[in-house]
């Protein structure tokens, strides 16, 4: 069966993360095999809609079932009819998570687990500070990751880093 694991990485020892239309990664795992494929997410800076988008790519990239701490009421009204079932996860490594599914541990979303447009936290009002810090935390390395990417790109098309006229 081809799942999705919403991950904070891409490989199975990764942290699965807990926001389903947000997190930087998608892992797409074959539960018989443990062959995966780590799938960057579009969606993930979207300016809105991002839960939609998500729950869109996951369909057509055939998951059958998600993975994942949270997931908000518009990603759940995309996957519902798709026939792609929700299971709650509440931490530990990408592995960990399919572990978990495989073993019927993992309980199915009847519904969203997060309001409508909830951004940053748990879905069960306002984050807790740890939940705060550790998505902060993923968005300063994804965004430290990005910086470092552009550089690269500036460096390789000769550009430097240094900005005209100095």
């Amino acid at each position: 069966m081809k799942i999705v694991v919403t991950s904070s990485g891409t490989t199975l020892e990764a942290q699965a993360h807990p926001a389903f239309g947000r997190c930087p990664t998608y892992l797409f795992i074959d539960t018989d095999t443990m062959q995966f494929e780590a799938v960057e997410n579009p969606a993930a800076n979207a300016a809105g809609g991002a839960g939609i988008q998500a729950a869109q790519f996951v369909v057509e990239r055939g998951a059958q079932a998600v993975v994942t701490g949270n997931v908000g009421p518009n990603a759940f009204k995309v996957l519902q009819p798709a026939g792609v079932p929700i299971y709650l996860f509440e931490g530990g490594t990408v592995r960990q998570a399919v572990e978990a599914y495989k073993a019927g541990e993992l309980s199915a979303s009847g519904g969203a687990s997060r309001p409508a447009h909830a951004g940053m936290g748990s879905g069960r009002g306002t984050p807790s500070r740890e939940e705060e810090i550790a998505v902060l935390r993923e968005t300063a390395r994804e965004l430290r990751k990005q910086v470092a990417e552009v550089m690269e790109r500036l460096d390789r098309l000769g550009a430097g880093t240094s900005t005209e006229g100095e």
